[in-house]
């Protein structure tokens, strides 16, 4: 099987974060067998970069042949839906597909695809559509996975002696709401002088774990999240969180002892961190999380690709049926 993976976000030198779960994904499939090429379009670079990827998609079609078209983000499935010589297979990651300027563009483009995946079960059912399949990023469980927490604070150079709340991810976004973080942290540092907030934003993806490990407690308040990786991330590293529950985030912690979920009051969160941090020690979140294991999501992912193929193969059929009636 031959796979053409269509993305606007995927790691370069310049953001070596910037979808590192897409190219997880793509390492992860080509394990699996799977032969992948990556058409990537750097929209952040140059927004005109989206128009020129029309012409480069056609070009590169006509000397490389695929069994399908695999694109994440809707923009990119604007750009592979392009061409009818491929099946299509558009992946929504997070809240855009419900809330937001592109929620109406995600609505009228999904139905021109063969398939699409959703990340969590919120957005397939607000999204009421039947070609929707629930399948999250997976997680690769031996890159995510505990540490003893002074060895990772000692290599960090992190205090030993302060409560550490992590928060991951790009804080200048303001749907991330960075603003009831630096609230929330501050509150609780009148009740205990001894926390202290650790950013993590704009490093590799091999450096999570070890912050995941150094730190005391994960927090994540945004106004809205697909399958948030960062939470499945800290469940494969034991750590505790504190979390709103957008997207699948009540489903993945579950009744993971150490996990809390809160509201966006800056109250609520600095009483459910305090609670997290009093417990003094890790979960066992890794243990209920082995379903999206990176290798299992990816053999779903696969069965996927056979059934549109499957697909594909009858439609052929049936055109030649018809062809030979007439």
């Amino acid at each position: 099987m031959k796979v053409l993976v269509l993305t606007n976000m995927y790691p370069t030198e310049r953001k070596p974060w910037f979808g590192t779960f897409v190219k997880e994904q793509v390492e992860s499939l080509r394990k699996e067998g799977v032969q992948v090429d990556v058409f990537f379009v750097d929209g952040v670079k140059n927004t005109l970069n989206y128009l020129w990827a029309f012409p480069r998609l056609w070009a590169w079609l006509l000397t490389h042949r695929y069994d399908l078209i695999h694109a994440h983000y809707v923009f990119s499935g604007i750009i592979a839906r392009a061409q009818f010589l491929y099946p299509v297979l558009l992946t929504h990651h997070g809240s855009q597909v419900f809330a937001g300027w592109q929620a109406p563009i995600c609505r009228l483009v999904t139905p021109l695809m063969d398939r699409a995946i959703v990340v969590s079960p919120e957005m397939k059912e607000k999204m009421e559509n039947n070609k929707l399949e629930v399948i999250p990023c997976g997680i690769d469980f031996d890159l995510f996975k505990p540490m003893p927490r002074q060895q990772a604070r000692e290599e960090l150079n992190l205090p030993q002696d302060r409560k550490l709340v992590l928060w991951a991810g790009e804080y200048w976004r303001p749907i991330k709401r960075f603003d009831i973080v630096q609230k929330s942290v501050d509150l609780l540092r009148e009740r205990d002088p001894d926390v202290e907030l650790v950013l993590v934003g704009g490093k590799p993806l091999s450096a999570v774990p070890k912050y995941m490990s150094a730190c005391d407690v994960l927090l994540l308040v945004s106004d809205g999240e697909g399958s948030p990786m960062v939470i499945k991330e800290a469940m494969a590293c034991n750590l505790p969180i504190v979390s709103v529950p957008a997207g699948d985030v009540p489903q993945v912690i579950g009744g993971t002892e150490g996990c809390y979920l809160c509201s966006q009051d800056p109250q609520d969160v600095a009483g459910k961190l305090e609670l997290a941090l009093k417990r003094g020690r890790r979960t066992d979140g890794r243990d209920g999380i082995g379903h999206v294991e990176i290798g299992a999501i990816s053999r779903r992912i696969i069965s996927l690709y056979e059934e549109l193929l499957q697909e594909k193969r009858r439609r052929g059929l049936g055109r030649l049926w018809f062809w030979q009636k007439a």
